[in-house]
């Protein structure tokens, strides 16, 4: 197997690699690896759709989009009286 070094990272960088990684149950190496894998997977060009995004492991924001979808059903059942 190669070993992949890679230096002069942000510390900003680091800190997020090593939340998600808490986050996933995984080591920060572990998932640095499923990071490059997912990415580098992709067929060239390819862009992820937001549904795609949201349901992925780069979705970091998906449970505060989903707070926003629930509120705006809230304001929209208000607004129709339901």
């Amino acid at each position: 197997m190669a070993q992949l070094l890679v230096r002069d990272l942000d510390e900003s960088l680091v800190k997020k690699l090593k939340r998600r990684a808490r986050a996933h149950g995984v080591s920060t190496e572990e998932e640095h690896r499923r990071i490059l894998s997912e990415v580098l997977s992709r067929p060239d060009g390819k862009e992820l759709t937001l549904i795609e995004f949201l349901l992925s492991s780069e979705g970091e924001v998906a449970p505060e989009v989903e707070l926003e979808i629930d509120r705006s059903r809230e304001i929209e059942d208000r607004e129709s009286g339901i």
